[in-house]
């Protein structure tokens, strides 16, 4: 089964090729049709083995760049270990950079295409589930600060994506059920079916949900490229998410993070009187029945409250968060009251 969507980006109109072997089949052709320079493979040294050495070899002049596995390396000392390799590899202007991983290399890839030579050609290869139905979509990039995630960055739109979903079979099940968070959250904001479709089949077939979950977030890219809007929507449940990661360490892995952020979300949606009663409990449902996290412990309410101080969707320190006022219908609501976060966040704690 294959899928062949596009994203009308900021720069160009860039295709997703969502189907199996599309490293093989595909991308060596893309990149050759380029005639570029030189073809950098940025990946992880888990990814490198499985797929990144194969995929160098295939491309003209390809190279091969590694960095450690991991959100803990997205960081600013991560990207001079990129420029480094960038150019030990004779990268130049008429190069092109495929990051090839995760959510992780993906912006880091990403943000050193968008830098290197004030920017330079970028695919996008995702090897996750959560890359391929959300981080490599949309021409978000970056790192992150001690202060919180993704707080350096910028957009880059791809010259392609090509979702090889052959290699989700040596994706470990942990990392599967966290790319299952962003497609429960793209169900959640704009596709009650694929919900539905999830409640009653689980995560099968996988290449239709990629398509679904791809879809909704497409949709709202092009709608809003800058995150000015609507595209803001996407953020359901990262509020929390992130806080829980940067308070955790970066412990919790953001796939739980979202799902366990996006529970509190709806509970909070409801606490306001957003929704309808039972919202939040088929949110819960939901995310138990993928083996997500809806409970936490080992931190309290009031460090994940003082880790959203950064997060960049507030404004003028006016808590800003993604809510829900049914499937399908989300809003931004500003000025959340800390009192209101604490006490859905005091009842999330297991021990609650």
């Amino acid at each position: 089964m294959a899928a062949h969507l596009s994203i009308e980006g900021l720069e160009h109109t860039y295709p997703v090729m969502i189907a199996p072997e599309a490293l093989i089949a595909g991308l060596p052709e893309f990149v050759a049709k380029g005639k570029f320079s030189r073809a950098i493979v940025i990946t992880n040294e888990t990814i490198a083995p499985l797929y990144g050495q194969a995929l160098a070899e295939r491309l003209p002049d390809g190279g091969l760049i590694t960095v450690p596995d991991g959100e803990q390396y997205k960081t600013l000392d991560t990207m001079h270990t990129l420029y480094d390799g960038l150019l030990a590899n004779g990268a130049d202007r008429g190069s092109v950079v495929i990051a090839l991983g995760g959510g992780v290399v993906g912006d880091m890839a990403g943000f050193a295409a968008a830098s290197f030579m004030r920017g330079i050609a970028l695919i996008q290869a995702p090897t996750s589930l959560l890359a391929m139905v959300d981080s490599s979509l949309g021409g978000k990039v970056g790192v992150d600060l001690p202060q919180g995630k993704n707080l350096v960055g910028a957009f880059k739109d791809p010259l392609a994506v090509f979702a090889d979903t052959s290699t989700l079979a040596t994706l470990p099940e942990v990392e599967f059920r966290c790319g299952l968070a962003e497609a429960v959250k793209s169900a959640l904001i704009g596709d009650p079916e694929l919900l539905e479709h999830i409640e009653a089949n689980g995560p099968q077939p996988v290449e239709w949900i990629i398509e679904r979950a791809a879809s909704v977030k497409i949709d709202l890219v092009q709608r809003d490229r800058l995150e000015g809007g609507p595209r803001a929507f996407l953020n359901l449940g990262h509020t929390f998410g992130h806080a829980v990661e940067q308070a955790s360490h970066y412990a919790w892995r953001h796939g739980e993070a979202v799902a366990l952020g996006t529970v509190a979300a709806a509970r909070l949606s409801e606490t306001l009187d957003l929704c309808g009663p039972g919202l939040a409990e088929r949110v819960e449902n939901v995310f138990r029945m993928v083996g997500l996290p809806v409970r936490y412990s080992g931190l309290t309410p009031e460090q994940i409250w003082g880790a959203m101080s950064h997060d960049k969707k507030w404004h003028g320190g006016a808590a800003t968060f993604v809510l829900l006022e049914d499937v399908g219908s989300p809003i931004v609501k500003r000025g959340v009251a800390e009192a209101d976060v604490i006490d859905v966040l005091a009842g999330l704690r297991e021990d609650a």
